[in-house]
Parts: C-alpha cells; structure tokens; sequence
C-alpha cells in the first residue's frame, strides 16, 4: 500500500512540475532566487550547495538550499549527481553570450550610437539644415533611451 501511496504522489508531483508555466517561473526569479539563477547560468557547469553559497557570500547552506528548492519546483534547474544545473532557460529582456547575460537593450543602443556617430561623421552636410538636426536629435533620443534601458535593466539583474 505505502508504495502505491508514493507512486501517486510522485505522479502527482509530476503532473504540478509540468503544469507549471513560463509566468509561474517568472514570480519565483525575484531577489535571492533570481541572484542564484543568474549565478548558475553564468557558471555554466554543476554547482553544489555550499559553492553558491560562498560565491554568493550568503548566510548560511540551508538558505541556498531553499532556494534551490523553488527553482527546481517551478522546473527552472535540477539536481544532478547531488549539484543543481539550469534545466530551462528564461531570458526575456537578456541573450546569453557564453557566460555572459547581456541586456537586449544593449545591443540596440549599441546600433543607436553607430548610427549617431555615422551621421555626424560622414552623412554630416557643410551647412546644418533643419532635417539634418531632426534626425540628429532624434537618434540622441534613441541612443539616450536604450542606454538607460540597458543601464536600468543591469541594474535591477532582469532576465
């Protein structure tokens, strides 16, 4: 009877971990959890309890512990040979360069002030017209958005 009992709750857990969506993966990243996450997706490799909680500087194992615990039941890592590994991969507003999490916006600033650079530079008349400064001032609006975009979004650790 006791090994039914724990066939169905195994099933049962199963069945909650796949029912879990993208959005419940979402609200559990916030704070430590989220600081955890992105440390395993930089590391790249199995990390163990007590390694996290030193290169994070955290308190104790068991708050590690916990944390794990919540990632690995909204299905975001799991636990392999005793270490945890990132077993789904979440990057809204990021992309993933090797170990590097890079903010999307990024990347878009970094265009913004290719082009901004292009225009003064090279597509710059003798005499400033009016569409000349217009586009000008409308790509250092660009530029300076994306870059507080970027700035804002390494800053709170979004994903």
């Amino acid at each position: 009877m006791n090994v039914l009992a724990l066939k169905l709750s195994t099933i049962r857990v199963l069945r909650r971990v796949n029912e879990l969506t993208i959005e419940d993966a979402k609200d559990a990243l916030r704070g430590t959890t989220l600081e955890i996450y992105r440390f395993l997706l930089k590391s790249n490799k199995p990390m163990g309890i007590r390694e996290v909680q030193r290169a994070l500087n955290l308190s104790s194992p068991s708050i590690v512990a916990y944390h794990f615990s919540k990632l690995e039941e909204v299905g975001l890592v799991k636990r392999e040979k005793g270490d945890y590994v990132v077993s789904k991969l979440i990057l809204d507003h990021s992309v993933r360069v090797n170990r590097f999490i890079i903010p999307k916006h990024l990347f878009y600033a970094v265009f913004a002030i290719a082009v901004l650079l292009i225009e003064l530079t090279i597509l710059r008349p003798n005499t400033i017209n009016r569409e000349y400064f217009f586009s000008t001032a409308a790509t250092l609006i660009f530029v300076t958005i994306f870059c507080y975009e970027t700035v804002k979004a390494w800053h709170r650790g979004e994903l």
